[in-house]
């Protein structure tokens, strides 16, 4: 073993070590990563330490990553996919602080028996939260405004809202409505989804972590189902860009504390 080890260049301690049992606590952690993992396929071992500490257990990046190496455990990349313009009444603007930009878009998605589904995403551009997913066949301008005004009854009044120049945000009904309201808006360019950053962002976790995994039988049950996700999200996801708080925690923690 010294002739091989000298040729190998490697030192001798390094071949006569033996890995040592695990403790029953270095168990635990393995299993409860593994459990953690597998409930949260999507989530990288970045959100799984943080999901552990949330926990109580104190464990390192790098050992999370080794952890979930070992299992073979890893996040496989999902392939990107790849008119009429609106007047902005307002400067583009980024948010300084809740309820200063609102954001929201359109995503599609169809039901297990082929029928199509479009929902319509409402965000808050500064606390990341997830103000409502209206989930129908169809949504008309009317219904535009019902989930908007709901959300303004339950979490106060965008000084500005963000979109792209579809038709339900652009119409005349909309825009005297937010004349009558003082909301400015602020409208991308045609064709540049990347001006709407933190919705797209917010799109692809949506499809990505809730309608690549669920089979929605029907309109009933994809509602049931995206708003259970909807809740999970605002309250129990760790958001990298607040720290790996949800965006509930980060309300509470840095919003109505200040």
């Amino acid at each position: 073993m010294r002739r091989a080890c000298g040729y190998l260049k490697m030192p001798r301690s390094t071949a006569r070590y033996q890995p040592q049992p695990l403790t029953d606590r270095q168990q635990q952690l393995q299993q409860r990563l593994v459990a953690l993992s597998w409930q949260h396929p999507r989530y990288g071992y970045r959100r799984i330490r943080a999901l552990l500490a949330r926990e109580g257990w104190t464990v390192s990046r790098k050992q999370v990553q080794r952890l979930r190496r070992r299992e073979g455990l890893k996040v496989r990349p999902q392939p990107k996919k790849i008119r009429r313009r609106g007047v902005s009444t307002g400067l583009p603007t980024q948010a300084l602080y809740r309820n200063h930009v609102w954001t929201w878009d359109f995503i599609f998605d169809r039901t297990d028996n082929g029928g199509s589904l479009k929902m319509m995403t409402l965000l808050d551009e500064y606390s990341r939260q997830c103000l409502a997913i209206q989930v129908e066949r169809q949504i008309t301008a009317d219904q535009v405004l019902g989930v908007l005004w709901q959300a303004m009854a339950t979490y106060g009044v965008p000084a500005y809202l963000r979109s792209d120049n579809g038709s339900e945000f652009i119409a005349d009904k909309v825009q005297q409505w937010f004349r009558t309201h003082q909301i400015k808006t602020l409208y991308i360019d045609p064709g540049s989804p990347w001006q709407n950053p933190y919705i797209e962002s917010f799109h692809s976790r949506f499809r990505d972590e809730c309608l690549l995994r669920e089979v929605l039988l029907n309109l009933h049950e994809a509602r049931v189902v995206i708003e259970d996700w909807r809740g999970q999200y605002n309250t129990e996801r760790p958001h990298s860009r607040l720290g790996y708080l949800s965006p509930e925690a980060f309300i509470n923690t840095h919003l109505l504390t200040s």
